[in-house]
């Protein structure tokens, strides 16, 4: 885990976030309810959207995040707890949260399989699963495009993984999918799901 990241996740993500990637946040997390579980909070870009949720548990393994991500807090009403963990062993008993959410983060976490079978664990049944995440292409072209930038991508953004297939993981993963919307071509998918 790098220590620059963090400083500048915020300021690069800054015109995409604006243009593009803030309102697609906004529309997922209103429908977040009850306990929520965030996985991979990051900057803790998401805290400001949380309206119909009771109570925030955000888990994030890179301290350097956290940090960046405190003043956050302070934007929204909900009360949120940030904790240091990782997503593939969660620390929470069985059917815990109604609601579990990531963006932006399966692409950075190790072992995606493992860590979605502990969500289902930690997840209510017929708890909603709720995700936006940038994806694989469909695109032949892209698609190779994205597998060669890979390696060097993750070495300059924290381990993402840009060729991803994080819906193939998901289905797999015995989770009803119910809704996927595409943007930008197949790039990103927010993906909703329940246990």
């Amino acid at each position: 885990m790098s220590k620059w990241f963090p400083k500048l996740y915020d300021k690069l993500m800054a015109p995409l976030e604006k243009k593009k990637l803030e309102n697609i946040r906004r529309g997922l997390i209103s429908k977040a309810e009850g306990h929520v579980l965030e996985i991979g909070s990051g900057t803790g870009a998401n805290f400001p959207f949380y309206k119909n949720a009771s109570h925030i548990t955000a888990i994030e393994p890179n301290p350097n995040m956290i940090k960046e991500s405190l003043p956050k807090i302070n934007q929204t009403r909900v009360p949120i707890d940030i904790r240091q963990e990782s997503a593939e062993v969660l620390p929470f008993k069985e059917n815990t949260f109604d609601t579990v959410v990531g963006t932006l983060v399966f692409c950075t976490i190790p072992n995606p399989r493992q860590a979605l079978n502990d969500i289902r664990r930690v997840l209510k049944p017929e708890g909603k699963f709720l995700l936006f995440e940038h994806v694989r292409m469909g695109n032949t072209t892209l698609s190779s495009l994205q597998n060669i930038l890979t390696p060097v991508w993750k070495h300059l953004c924290d381990g993402c993984h840009l060729n991803r297939d994080t819906l193939k993981f998901v289905q797999e993963s015995e989770f009803h999918v119910n809704n996927v919307t595409s943007y930008y071509n197949g790039l990103f998918l927010v993906i909703e799901s329940t246990n």
